[in-house]
């Protein structure tokens, strides 16, 4: 049952700071990887986490550190995609000696586990909120969906294309998203895209495409259907998804939202 964990939108500040004066961002990181870590023994297959953006606030040297300070404690190997709150500079430079990260360029990769394999884009325009996959990330996702053959794709960005209706947040979203659709759609294998940015738990379909977002580990967004309104952030609980493969009743991705923090239980439903 290989698989990994993916945490998105940790904006991460300098430490002792609150991100918006009321956000404890990384005491909510922190809850996430002692969540990650109690639960590991019972997750098999897990590989490792991949973080889906933003994971600083402001992207700066000392934010990144932060962010460092404290997955260093995560009891799995990680990788990331930059958001639009990153910086690709520092954030080059923070994670210069991980595998993953390119020497230069768009923070583009791709992990196979096996039955499938996850392709992490960067979506990042510095300077905008909304997404934009350049013209090196299309040929990176064109060269790869090319060599996987029929091998189920996944990929990983933090903006997402599929809206999910809140106006505030879809105005900005991948901007060429469709682009990246109509290579998904065109793959062979089946297809998914997971995606951060929105801070809630949104699932849709966009052709054979099936598109994820995923919630952050800190404050949510709240949900306002309303056109013409600025976003407003609501300190909801936080959460990670747990994504695995199961072969049965036929073979696919399956994804299941773990709340962070540690509850009460387990009992057996009969004593």
């Amino acid at each position: 049952m290989p698989g990994f964990v993916q945490i998105t939108d940790t904006h991460i500040v300098a430490p002792g700071a609150l991100a918006y004066g009321r956000s404890d961002t990384a005491e909510a990181l922190r809850r996430a990887v002692e969540t990650i870590n109690a639960k590991l023994p019972l997750w098999e297959g897990i590989a490792c986490a991949i973080v889906t953006g933003d994971l600083t606030d402001h992207g700066t040297p000392e934010e990144y550190a932060h962010f460092l300070s404290i997955m260093d404690d995560l009891a799995l190997p990680w990788c990331a995609v930059p958001g639009n709150h990153d910086q690709r500079a520092p954030m080059r430079k923070a994670f210069a000696d991980a595998p993953w990260m390119p020497g230069e360029g768009p923070v583009n990769w791709v992990r196979n586990f096996g039955p499938f394999s996850v392709i992490g884009l960067d979506t990042l325009l510095e300077g905008a909120h909304h997404g934009v996959l350049c013209d090196e990330g299309m040929g990176f996702l064109d060269s790869t969906l090319s060599a996987l053959g029929d091998q189920p794709a996944i990929v990983a960005t933090h903006h997402p294309f599929m809206h999910a209706g809140i106006p505030a947040m879809d105005a900005d979203n991948l901007r060429n998203g469709a682009a990246v659709i109509a290579r998904l759609e065109a793959h062979p294998g089946s297809v998914r895209m997971m995606s951060g940015h929105v801070h809630r738990a949104v699932t849709g379909q966009i052709g054979r495409v099936t598109c994820q977002i995923s919630p952050a580990t800190c404050h949510a967004v709240l949900t306002d259907h309303r056109a013409r309104r600025d976003p407003h952030l609501v300190l909801e609980p936080g959460a990670v998804t747990v994504h695995h493969w199961l072969e049965l009743p036929r073979a696919g991705l399956v994804s299941d939202i773990i709340p962070t923090g540690l509850f009460p239980g387990p009992w057996p439903f009969q004593d």
